[in-house]
């Protein structure tokens, strides 16, 4: 028999019993609201100086998951997209990816454009186990930080490559090298242009350095303009390149300018104008492309962002969020583990920027385009091959 000290005890333990079991109700419906979304975090420069490919690969990304969630999302649920802007500023996009993570619960990271971001990022994602694609980081680099970590566009060794066989077709034996020492990305695109170049006869007659941000150039060009260059390939963003163009037409050099992707952006031809005209850069797009699907994608792209015509950095953003996508549907859940195992299997993805297979390393094998710029526009030239 329970003494009175005793059934008030019993009943106090009763209560708080279901006390406890109201609040572990709680915790649960918490739980299943969080679930009812699938929460996927972005990174991009959406202000500061390399602005224009952040804001293009999140236009490209946002458009896509649009899309998906017009369409019923994914397993069920919704899809959201959390974007953190890095400010284009070194550490910036660690500190960002850290917050996505550990604040956001995000199940997969799509970001950044730029190699050197995404190289702050990477082991981040690699020690959380959540999934990393970036659209358009080329220095190889990049998913050598771990298997969490993938890329949708071709490598620096390819693509400088094929602006080393481009120089080479066009007869142009004597290059000038000019690099960005504080973009990991200009660095090693510069590497592996000169690597092929001098390797298949070429000649590289001056090599000159620079850091971002930097607005005279007049001393590295002035160098370099008794070698007679037949071309100078400049590795670097556009902030810098349409400068570089300007101010070596101002020096009488008449050449035409060579570079990667990191031209590609508007902002190039607003400040090189005429300056840049008959230059050349590989890219992972062109507008040009006459497919259906792809004239298709870049009218319903520009209904959606007030005419503006898309650049590779938008159809990369795309891709990137649609494999993210294809790999969520094959893997039937987004836990970590599973997921990054279904993003690895990715093989002949037909995306907007040409059949995406991942391979062993996590990069895409894929084709480049030849791009020039006539006309104050980019326009295309060629596709080269992997």
């Amino acid at each position: 028999m329970l003494t009175r000290s005793s059934f008030a005890a019993v009943s106090a333990l009763t209560a708080g019993a279901f006390l406890l079991g109201l609040t572990g109700c709680k915790k649960e419906d918490a739980a299943a609201d969080s679930a009812a979304e699938i929460v996927i975090g972005e990174v991009a420069a959406m202000t500061g100086g390399t602005a224009t490919f952040g804001t293009s690969s999140h236009a490209g990304t946002q458009m896509a998951i649009d899309e998906l969630n017009e369409g019923g999302g994914l397993l069920g649920k919704k899809l959201k997209l959390l974007l953190e802007d890095d400010q284009s500023k070194q550490g910036e996009a660690g500190t960002v990816a850290k917050k996505l993570i550990s604040r956001s619960k995000i199940v997969a990271l799509l970001g950044e454009v730029a190699s050197g971001k995404s190289l702050e990022m990477g082991p981040i994602c690699q020690k959380a186990g959540i999934p990393m694609i970036s659209p358009a980081s080329t220095n190889p680099k990049v998913t050598e930080v771990g298997d969490f970590v993938f890329r949708v566009c071709f490598i620096d060794p390819f693509q400088g490559t094929v602006m080393g066989k481009f120089a080479m077709s066009r007869g142009w034996k004597k290059v000038a090298v000019l690099t960005d020492t504080k973009q990991d990305y200009s660095v090693g695109l510069a590497q592996y242009f000169k690597e092929y170049f001098a390797k298949n006869g070429g000649t590289i007659v001056s090599e000159q350095s620079y850091s971002s941000g930097d607005k005279d150039f007049k001393a590295q060009l002035t160098a370099i303009k008794p070698t007679a260059p037949d071309a100078i390939f400049a590795s670097g963003y556009y902030n810098e390149t349409g400068l570089i163009a300007t101010q070596a037409r101002e020096l009488g050099i008449t050449g035409p300018l060579l570079g990667g992707d990191g031209w590609d952006s508007p902002s190039l031809v607003q400040v090189a104008g005429k300056a840049i005209e008959g230059s050349f850069f590989s890219n992972h797009f062109s507008n040009e492309d006459t497919s259906p699907r792809i004239q298709a994608w870049v009218k319903k792209f520009q209904e959606k962002n007030g005419g503006k015509t898309p650049d590779a950095m938008a159809a990369l953003g795309y891709d990137s969020a649609m494999i993210l996508a294809d790999a969520i549907k094959r893997a039937g859940t987004t836990e970590g583990k599973a997921l990054r195992d279904a993003i690895a299997k990715t093989t002949d993805f037909d995306g907007i920027t040409g059949k995406i297979t991942l391979d062993e390393k996590r990069n895409a094998n894929k084709s480049a385009v030849v791009l020039t710029i006539k006309d104050g526009k980019f326009s295309f030239v060629e596709t080269l091959k992997p």
